[in-house]
């Protein structure tokens, strides 16, 4: 029985057709992984196959066992799905400072639709709406997906591997007959990647369809058949023993251009011995420990991965020296050779020498800035709004990163147009555009294809490729990480470990 037929579908994204003449069946008992290169269409026709977003031309018919809204779940990749969620997820520091957990709602009550105003903070001072989720039932999925622990603390404090399970669970409970999932892979740790193969095996296995948009290397082996895209349109469509026997990888991206990595140049502000030294760095959330002891030193020009599961504190001990954590005052440190809080220790001034992304920072980042602006305002460590006027050099500075990046041609584009593999490469031009000494890369090949991935590693090598560069990358793939990273630092549970 075909569950939904898309029959010559076309779709629009503000100007651009991002899907055209797209024709492919689901039927009862297939599981489909959606493939392509960034920009190819993929999320978009994820959206179109949840009915939530309008075809342009052609049709879908659906003939499935509810109405479209309760069999089909879309799994939510940011807070959009509620607007008390969203009103108490505001920016992308928020997570480090202690006072706003005291106003955030519990992961508890966003899985179970009991949702007070932000601010709220008595608990009996609104009265909670009664939930059509059973305890059984939330406690059956916070264990499928392991976040069992996470139920009673504020979802502000989350991880973003620990936020995309709770996203997850979100919509599971919501008992769909056929899931959607965008991705669902990025961001987790080991442990957790496992969980969800486990758990999508075991949601196929009781006749849930899943349909998700993934790479080649985390296809769950649920998965029956694969579609792949190209420039929005079918490249091709395979059962899974097919496209595994014969499917074969073409590289899209060619390496770094020598000219303009030549035209990168050197980094500036290198008047410095030692990039970080951190001692005994403690972080604590109300009773929960986040940090514990950290000592951490590193020499200009070491290049080190920071490596730990999710919520093992790895973006709280990177938020102390961004200089976007408030207890990093009550904390002992040096950056740059200068002493916290002394001269030439102003944020601003520890800003400068840093290039910085992250899934946070990509997660609050304004949608409605053009692409020029949002690498423009790595000048000014600012998140896409600036009001200073740019030099002729940092204008074609801009346009020089853009080039590197392969993303020049979406300069004039806004950046809700783009989709999440060209928004974190953009993201990454704007961690580069000032030619920082330090680089603090927090997963930033989340939502890359392979060869933007090779790509953007031979990027990193080449102009790391200097003992004047500082280099901290972390990643959960260990493929993901650069050939020139010599060192790491482990952390589980807040502490160091070997």
């Amino acid at each position: 029985m075909t569950l939904i037929s898309l029959q010559g579908v076309s779709a629009r994204k503000y100007n651009t057709t991002v899907l055209s003449d797209v024709n492919f069946d689901i039927e009862n008992g297939q599981h489909w992984a959606v493939l392509g290169p960034n920009g190819s269409g993929k999320t978009i026709l994820l959206d179109v196959i949840a009915g939530k977003w309008p075809v342009s031309q052609g049709k879908i018919i659906y003939n499935l066992p509810a109405p479209l809204r309760q069999a089909i779940e879309l799994v939510s990749h940011d807070y959009s799905f509620n607007r008390i969620v969203s009103a108490g997820a505001e920016y992308y520091q928020q997570r480090f400072h202690a006072y706003e957990s005291e106003r955030a709602p519990l992961v508890r009550a966003i899985l179970t639709d009991q949702l007070k105003p932000v601010g709220t903070v008595n608990e009996n001072s609104v009265s909670l709406a009664p939930t059509l989720v059973s305890e059984e039932d939330l406690q059956k999925v916070a264990a499928l997906l392991s976040i069992t622990h996470l139920l009673d603390h504020p979802f502000v404090t989350l991880s973003n591997g620990e936020t995309r399970r709770m996203l997850l669970a979100k919509s599971l409970l919501k008992k769909p007959k056929i899931l959607v999932l965008d991705n669902a892979f990025s961001g987790l740790d080991v442990h957790s990647r496992e969980v969800l193969r486990n758990a999508l095996n075991g949601l196929a296995a009781s006749g849930v369809t899943i349909i998700m948009a993934t790479t080649a290397a985390e296809i769950p082996s649920c998965i029956t058949n694969v579609i792949e895209l190209e420039a929005g349109n079918i490249y091709q469509t395979l059962d899974i023993q097919d496209y595994t026997k014969h499917s074969a990888h073409n590289s899209h991206d060619p390496k770094p251009d020598p000219a303009e990595l030549a035209r990168f140049g050197q980094p500036v502000h290198i008047d410095f011995e030692n990039a970080i030294d951190l001692r005994n760095i403690n972080v604590r959330y109300l009773e929960q420990q986040i940090l514990s002891d950290v000592n951490w030193k590193i020499a200009k020009g070491e290049k080190w991965a920071l490596s730990g599961p999710n919520g093992s504190g790895k973006s709280t001990l990177l938020s102390i020296i961004t200089a976007d954590n408030p207890q990093r005052f009550a904390n002992d440190f040096d950056l740059f050779d200068k002493k916290r809080g002394g001269i030439g220790a102003s944020i601003w001034d520890i800003k400068q020498k840093i290039g910085h992304v992250s899934p946070e920072l990509h997660l609050y980042f304004p949608r409605e800035t053009t692409v020029f602006k949002t690498i423009a305002s790595g000048f000014f460590d600012a998140t896409g709004v600036f009001f200073k006027k740019l030099s002729e050099t940092q204008i074609e500075r801009v346009h020089e990163v853009a080039r590197l990046l392969h993303v020049h041609e979406l300069i004039e584009k806004k950046f809700s147009e783009l989709s999440k593999g060209q928004q974190r490469m953009v993201l990454l031009a704007r961690a580069l555009v000032k030619n920082p000494p330090l680089l603090i890369l927090d997963e930033p090949c989340q939502g890359l294809d392979a060869d933007a991935i090779e790509y953007f590693k031979a990027v990193v090598d080449a102009i790391c490729d200097t003992p004047e560069r500082t280099l901290i990358y972390v990643s959960h793939y260990p493929n993901e990480i650069p050939s020139c990273v010599t060192k790491t630092l482990r952390l589980n549970e807040g502490r160091v470990v070997n």
